[in-house]
C-alpha cells in the first residue's frame, strides 16, 4: 500500500513539473493550426496593403478599381470562412500527445498508466514502482517542441512569400499616406468628387547621383526642411484645373497649360513652397549646395626610368567625382630660349593625359597615381604648366595648376644620342630649324668610321636628305617623320646592339661617367648602376667561359689582387652612394679603377686548373655545371609562364589603368633562386587550374618535358660520378639524389598545372645541385690533397695607382676594401640577409598588395 501511495506521489510531482512544457507546446499548436487555416487570409491583406502603397487606388480607373476591390474582397471573405472552419483550438490530451511523442518511451503515458495484472504482487509492484521513478525521471526533461509552420505541401507556388515580398518593397519604397487614397477612389459620379473636395500631391525628387531618397510633401509637417540643389519639386492636382496652384521663388516655374494637372520646378536657390488652395501648404526650404570638385596634386611629379613620368593626385567632391584630366602646355617664358629654341616655336596643342578613377568604392575623396611616358612629346625635358581638371555628374569643374621646371622625359648620356635628340627636339620646335639640323648631323656623320655604327649612320642620312628636301621650309609629314627616325637613332646610339660584352661594359661606364658630370637624378643613377651591373655580370660570364684549361698567359707582372663578385659589387654600392652623397669627383676616381681593372682582368678557376687533358672529375663538374645552368633557365622560363597567367587574369579586372609588372634580371650569380622577387616583379599563381605546358622551348617541348628530361640527364651523371667511397663523394651523390627527386615532384606539379608548387621544388633541386657540386669539388680537392679553390678574379693595377677605398685606405691582403682586420665579409653577407629577410616581410604585410603575391611571399619566408 505504501508503495502505492509513493508510486501515485512520483507521478503527480512529474506532472506538475509539465505545466510550462505543456501550455507552450499548446501555445505552438494553436499557431500551427491558425497559420494552416489563415495563410490566405494575410497574404491578400499584404498584397492589398502594398498595392495602395505605391498608388494603385490612383493609377487606375475608379470603375475597375470597384470592380477589383470586389473581387479582392469576395476572396478575403471566402478564405476567412474556409479558414475558420478548419481552425480548431488544441485541447490538453492534444498537447499532452504531442509533448509525450518528443520523448522516448513516452514517459507521460507510463505515468498516466496503471498495471492491468500483478496488482496485489509485491515483486510486480516493485518493478512498476521502478518504472514509474524512471519515466518520471524522463519527463521532467520534457521540452516544448517548436512548432511546425511548413505551409509547402498547402502552398506548393509559394504565393505567401510573394505576398511577404510585395509587403517589405511596399515599407520600405512606398509610401504609407497613399494608402488612405482608398477612400477617395471608392466614390463614382461628379458628385462625389465634389463632396470630397480638390486634393493634392507632391513629391521632391533629388538628383540620381546624390543618392538621396525622395521626399513625399504630404507627409512633411514641419515647417521647413532642406533638400539638394538641382531638385525636382512636382505637385499633381486632383481637383478642376485652377483650383490648387503651385506657388514658390526657389526657381523658375516652366511654362504650362491653365489646366494642367502636374506643376513642376526645379530647385536653385533657397526660398519658399507654397500649395495654394483647399488643403493647401507652405514650406521654407533650405537648399544643400552642390560645390564644385577639387583636385590637389600629392607631392612632386617624379621621372621614373627609363622616361616616364609619375604623379599622384587627391580628388575630392561631396558627391563624386566622374572623370579628370591632366593638361600640360609649354611654359615658354621659362625655356632657356638659345640655339635651336630661339627661333619662335610653332602653335602647339596641350598633351592631355586622362586622369584615373577608382574601379570600386566612393569617388567622394580618393588618391590615384599616374605614370605615363611622354619621353617621345616635343614637351619632354622642357618647362611646362600642368593643368589638374576634375569633372562631378553636375558638369561642374575644378582645376588647378602648377609650373613644372621640367616634363620628366628619357635622359640619354651618350654625347651623340644626346646631339640627335637635341636636333630632334629644334626641328619639332619650329621647322625653321631644319636647315640648321641638317648642318649638324652632317657634322655627325661626316666620319662614320669613328664609332659610328652602320645602321645608325644610314638612318641619320635618311634623316638629312628629308631635312634639305623642302625648298624652303619641310612639311608637318615629314617633320613627324623625321623625329620618328631620329628618335630611334638616338635610342640605338644610347643603348645599341652590343654583341662584344667589353664594348657593352665601356659604354655603361661612359653612359654612367657622363651621368655624374650632368648631374643626374637618383632614379637615373639607380637605372644607369643597374645596367653596369649587367654589363659586369656578361662581361664575368664571357671571361669564364673563355678562360680555357692550359691556356698561356702573358706574365703577370706589378702588383697582382684578387677580388670575388661580392668584392666587385661593394664597389659599385660604394661608388652608387658616393654620386647620392654628391660626391662626384671620389665617385669618378672609383669608376675610373674599376674599369681600369676589369679590363686587365682575368678568371681563374683555383689551383687544380693546369695544363693536361680534362679529368673525369672537371667534365663531371662541367656536367653538372650544365645541368645547373639549364635548371635555372628552366624555373625562369616557368616564372614567367606564372606571370602570364597572373597578369592574363588582371586584365580583365582592369580598365586601361595597368601598373605596368617588370621582371627582375638575374644577376648572374648561381645563388639565385628561381621565383625570388626581383624588384619590380610581382608573382603570380600557379593554382588557377591552367596547364603549365603551354610554353615550349626551340625544339616544342613543355615544361614538365624539360623537367623529365633534366632528371635523366641528372640521373645519368650521377651514375658516373668520382670521389664514390670518400665523405665528401657520398655526400656528393646524396645531395644529387635530393635533386633529383625535387625534380621529379616539379615535374609533376608541371603537369598538373601547378607552377607555383614546381617553383618550390625547383628551388629544393637548385640548392640540392649546388650542394652536390660543393661537395664533389671537396671530394675531387681531396684526392689531389689540395684545397678546393674558388672562381676569382684577378686584375692587375699599377704600382703608382694602388685601389683604395673611399676613405682613402689600401685594400687588403684578400682584395677587399679596407683592411682585413676592418672588414668582415661574414658580417656583411649577414647584413645583406637581414635587409633581405626585411623587405620580403615588409612586403607580404602590405594589404594593398595582391593576396597571390603576399602568399607567395610568406611561401619564400617559410624557407628560411
Amino acid at each position: 500500500m505504501n508503495g502505492q501511495m509513493t508510486d501515485s506521489s512520483a507521478t503527480d510531482q512529474a506532472l506538475a513539473r509539465l505545466i510550462w512544457p505543456l501550455r507552450l507546446t499548446r501555445l505552438g499548436l494553436v499557431a500551427e493550426r491558425a497559420v494552416v487555416a489563415f495563410w490566405p487570409v494575410w497574404s491578400l491583406i499584404f498584397v492589398a496593403f502594398a498595392a495602395l502603397a505605391f498608388g494603385a487606388a490612383g493609377a487606375v480607373p475608379r470603375i475597375v478599381f470597384w470592380v477589383i476591390l470586389g473581387i479582392w474582397g469576395a476572396a478575403l471573405v471566402a478564405a476567412t470562412y474556409v479558414g475558420w472552419r478548419r481552425f480548431s483550438l488544441p485541447t490538453h490530451a492534444d498537447a499532452l500527445a504531442r509533448l509525450d511523442a518528443t520523448m522516448p518511451g513516452r514517459p507521460i503515458s507510463a505515468l498516466l498508466d496503471a498495471p492491468a495484472i500483478g496488482g496485489s504482487d509485491p515483486a510486480s509492484l516493485s518493478v512498476w514502482a521502478a518504472h514509474i521513478r524512471r519515466m518520471a525521471a524522463r519527463a521532467e526533461t520534457a521540452r516544448a517542441p517548436q512548432p511546425d509552420l511548413r505551409l509547402s505541401r498547402r502552398d506548393p507556388f509559394a504565393l505567401r512569400y510573394v505576398a511577404a515580398t510585395a509587403l517589405a518593397m511596399a515599407l520600405l519604397f512606398g509610401t504609407l499616406g497613399r494608402v488612405g487614397e482608398v477612400g477617395d477612389a471608392v466614390t463614382l459620379g461628379p458628385g462625389a468628387a465634389v463632396a470630397s473636395g480638390p486634393s493634392w500631391e507632391g513629391w521632391v525628387e533629388p538628383p540620381v547621383y546624390t543618392g538621396l531618397p525622395s521626399l513625399y510633401l504630404n507627409d512633411i509637417l514641419a515647417p521647413r526642411f532642406e533638400a539638394p540643389e538641382g531638385a525636382r519639386v512636382t505637385l499633381r492636382n486632383y481637383g478642376a484645373p485652377g483650383e490648387i496652384t503651385l506657388q514658390t521663388d526657389i526657381g523658375p516655374m516652366p511654362d504650362a497649360p491653365e489646366d494642367a494637372s502636374v506643376q513642376s520646378v526645379t530647385l536653385e536657390r533657397a526660398g519658399t513652397l507654397t500649395v495654394d488652395g483647399p488643403g493647401g501648404r507652405s514650406w521654407n526650404i533650405a537648399m544643400r549646395a552642390d560645390t564644385a570638385p577639387s583636385v590637389v596634386l600629392d607631392g612632386e611629379v617624379q621621372g621614373e626610368p627609363p622616361g616616364q613620368m609619375q604623379f599622384s593626385f587627391t580628388a575630392t567632391d561631396d558627391y563624386g567625382v566622374t572623370s579628370g584630366q591632366a593638361r600640360f602646355s609649354l611654359d615658354l617664358a621659362a625655356v632657356d630660349r638659345r640655339y635651336g629654341l630661339a627661333t619662335a616655336p610653332e602653335p602647339r596643342e596641350a598633351v592631355a593625359v586622362d586622369l584615373p578613377m577608382p574601379f570600386r568604392g566612393s569617388r567622394a575623396e580618393f588618391t590615384e597615381v599616374v605614370i605615363e611616358d611622354l619621353s617621345e612629346h616635343p614637351f619632354a625635358n622642357l618647362p611646362v604648366t600642368m593643368t589638374l581638371t576634375v569633372t562631378d555628374d553636375r558638369g561642374q569643374i575644378g582645376t588647378v595648376s602648377y609650373d613644372l621646371p621640367r616634363l620628366p622625359g628619357r635622359s640619354f648620356f651618350d654625347p651623340l644620342a644626346n646631339a640627335v635628340i637635341e636636333m630632334r627636339r629644334d626641328i619639332l620646335w619650329s621647322r625653321e630649324n631644319a636647315p640648321r639640323a641638317a648642318q649638324l648631323l652632317r657634322a655627325i656623320t661626316v666620319a662614320p668610321e669613328d664609332g659610328l655604327d652602320e645602321s645608325v649612320y644610314l638612318m641619320l642620312r635618311s634623316a638629312i636628305r628629308r631635312l634639305e628636301s623642302g625648298v624652303d621650309s619641310i612639311s608637318p609629314d615629314t617633320r613627324d617623320e623625321v623625329a620618328g627616325i631620329l628618335w630611334e637613332a638616338a635610342l640605338e646610339l644610347e643603348v645599341g646592339d652590343l654583341d662584344n660584352a667589353l664594348e657593352a661594359l665601356r659604354r655603361a661606364q661612359e653612359r654612367l661617367s657622363e651621368a655624374m658630370e650632368r648631374g643626374a637624378t637618383d632614379e637615373e643613377i639607380s637605372q644607369l648602376m643597374q645596367e653596369l651591373r649587367e654589363a659586369m655580370d656578361n662581361y664575368m660570364r664571357e671571361l669564364a667561359e673563355n678562360a680555357q684549361p692550359g691556356e698561356d698567359r702573358p706574365d703577370q707582372s706589378g702588383e697582382r689582387m684578387e677580388m670575388s663578385m661580392s668584392d666587385l659589387e661593394e664597389m659599385m654600392r660604394q661608388i652608387e652612394e658616393l654620386m647620392q652623397q654628391g660626391r662626384m669627383a671620389e665617385a669618378q676616381q672609383m669608376l675610373q679603377a674599376l674599369q681600369q681593372m676589369l679590363e686587365n682582368m682575368e678568371v681563374t678557376q683555383g689551383e687544380g686548373g693546369g695544363d693536361g687533358p680534362q679529368t673525369p672529375g672537371q667534365q663531371a663538374m662541367e656536367d653538372l655545371q650544365d645541368t645547373l645552368r639549364d635548371q635555372q633557365e628552366l624555373s625562369d622560363d616557368a616564372f614567367r609562364e606564372l606571370q602570364d597567367q597572373f597578369n592574363g587574369r588582371e586584365q580583365g579586372q582592369q580598365d586601361g589603368q595597368q601598373q605596368g609588372q617588370q621582371q627582375g634580371q638575374q644577376d648572374g650569380q648561381d645563388g639565385q633562386q628561381p621565383g625570388q622577387n626581383q624588384p619590380g616583379q610581382q608573382p603570380g599563381d600557379g593554382q588557377g587550374g591552367e596547364n603549365a605546358e603551354g610554353q615550349s622551348d626551340a625544339d616544342g617541348r613543355s615544361l614538365a618535358e624539360r623537367q623529365e628530361a633534366l632528371r635523366r640527364q641528372l640521373a645519368e651523371q650521377s651514375g658516373r660520378l668520382p670521389g664514390s667511397g670518400t665523405e665528401a663523394g657520398d655526400e656528393a651523390l646524396r645531395q644529387l639524389d635530393e635533386a633529383g627527386r625535387a625534380m621529379r615532384e616539379a615535374e609533376e606539379s608541371l603537369e598538373n598545372g601547378d607552377i607555383a608548387g614546381a617553383l618550390d621544388e625547383q628551388s629544393r633541386a637548385l640548392e640540392a645541385l649546388r650542394e652536390g657540386m660543393s661537395e664533389l669539388g671537396r671530394a675531387l680537392a681531396d684526392e689531389r690533397g689540395e684545397d678546393p679553390g674558388q672562381g676569382q678574379a684577378m686584375g692587375n693595377m699599377a704600382p703608382d695607382n694602388p685601389l683604395q677605398d673611399p676613405l682613402g685606405r689600401q685594400a687588403g691582403n684578400s682584395g677587399a676594401f679596407g683592411s682585413d682586420a676592418d672588414m668582415d665579409a661574414q658580417a656583411e653577407a649577414s647584413r645583406r640577409a637581414r635587409d633581405l629577410m626585411e623587405e620580403l616581410r615588409r612586403r607580404s604585410a602590405e594589404q594593398d598588395r595582391p593576396e597571390v603575391e603576399r602568399d607567395y611571399l610568406r611561401r619564400l619566408l617559410d624557407q628560411f
